[in-house]
């Protein structure tokens, strides 16, 4: 039996669901990645004031942005500083991940109503297994991939009826391909590819549009003369072994000749969640102790209510911290029974704070609660014994705490 398996990438996912907030903006370069402060403001006459690069003084980075500024240059990950160099009229908004989070949930329930084999794979991106839906195999007209390229347009349908919103689409026998033709025709794309397409619509790419080749090894094959997935395809098994070694010298030849068995997971149980947030300036443990004070117990909050809308309790508490040299530090305490209460969950990663120097500037702050168990398995309270702590913190740790 034919396996057909889809990736589905919305398209510039959190910048599209702004323009769904802002419309007067579609068509012009935005940007998303500022702050608060860069909230449109609504004037009297119904017009926004929005924010652009040119004003911005900071080092914020990018976390996406709309085709229209992408023909810049602009793109995730890229300091806000280059990118208002490259176009200073791009408008700049913050990020709203609750937003985004709803939205996602949004899309994916439309999806499941068409197809409901789904392995989630993050906020904007899941693989879905086609397989077994109805009329995947029907051939439409001459088209004898119709049946496929039918189901794939259902689900768009669903996803722009439900959201608003476009995503792209590619649909191959395996995991790998579809990761890789789902950006083949974006924006709003579908593209359809079986193994016998390989030659002449894979191999001419660049050997880097694999996801597994990073910066590193597209390095490498590139001075090893490999740039294209063709040449890839062509080269000795033994020789890429030879270059870099048995496991990943092997997978590149299988994944060049677009081979993978892998399955799409349904399901899996998280190992924990997370909430942190990078400041827009560097801010200090004692100099800005109320604001760090704030901005610690809202991330609690969070974490909290994740928990409690997925419905899991944990037990493990953890803290992240990135100090102004970049260096990043965690800390865990582990809690005698499970909880999603946000006091408890603030009052452990407060006792992880107390673990950790503070004469640095910091420039991110994170909450984690790992150790999960879902609310109806947990188990029995047991009596335990806490254990004293064996030595006391250096006075390095001693520093007022947020």
């Amino acid at each position: 039996m034919p396996r057909y398996i889809a990736h589905l990438d919305m398209d510039a996912f959190y910048a599209s669901v702004e323009l769904l907030r802002y419309p007067e903006l579609r068509g012009r370069p935005v940007v998303i990645g500022g702050g608060r402060r860069h909230q449109p403001v609504l004037r009297e006459d119904g017009q926004r004031d929005v924010a652009v690069l040119r004003d911005y003084a900071g080092r914020g980075v990018i976390t996406t942005a709309t085709y229209e500024a992408r023909a810049y240059g602009l793109h995730s990950g890229m300091g806000l500083m280059k990118a208002a160099a490259l176009a200073p009229d791009a408008v700049l908004l913050p990020t709203d991940f609750d937003e985004y989070r709803r939205y996602s949930r949004l899309f994916k329930a439309a999806v499941a109503e068409v197809a409901p084999q789904i392995e989630d794979r993050g906020i904007d991106e899941i693989y879905i297994d086609l397989s077994e839906v109805p009329g995947i195999d029907e051939p439409v007209g001459h088209d004898a991939m119709g049946g496929v390229r039918a189901v794939a347009q259902a689900i768009k349908n669903n996803v722009q009826r439900a959201t608003g919103l476009s995503c792209s689409i590619g649909v191959t026998p395996n995991k790998l391909l579809s990761k890789l033709c789902s950006d083949l025709d974006k924006p709003d794309g579908l593209t359809v590819v079986t193994l016998a397409d390989l030659p002449h619509r894979i191999w001419p790419l660049p050997a880097k549009r694999i996801n597994g080749i990073g910066p590193k090894a597209s390095a490498k094959l590139e001075a090893l003369g490999i740039r294209s997935i063709g040449d890839l395809a062509a080269a000795d098994p033994q020789w890429l072994v030879g270059h870099f070694g048995i496991s990943y010298g092997t997978w590149l030849h299988h994944a060049a000749h677009g081979r993978d068995e892998r399955a799409v997971v349904t399901y899996s149980e998280p190992k924990s969640l997370s909430r942190e947030t990078t400041f827009e300036r560097d801010l200090h443990a004692r100099l800005d102790r109320e604001q760090l004070s704030r901005i610690f117990t809202r991330l609690c909050e969070q974490v909290a209510d994740d928990l409690v809308r997925k419905g899991y309790l944990g037990k493990t508490i953890g803290l992240k911290l990135r100090y102004d040299n970049f260096k990043t530090v965690t800390r865990d305490l582990t809690l005698p029974e499970y909880t999603c209460d946000a006091a408890l969950i603030r009052q452990a990663a407060g006792q992880c704070l107390k673990r950790v120097p503070l004469e640095r500037r910091l420039r991110l702050l994170g909450v984690r609660v790992g150790t999960l168990c879902r609310r109806d398995a947990v188990p029995s309270p047991r009596p335990r014994r806490t254990a004293a702590p064996t030595e006391e913190p250096p006075a390095a740790y001693t520093l007022p705490l947020f």
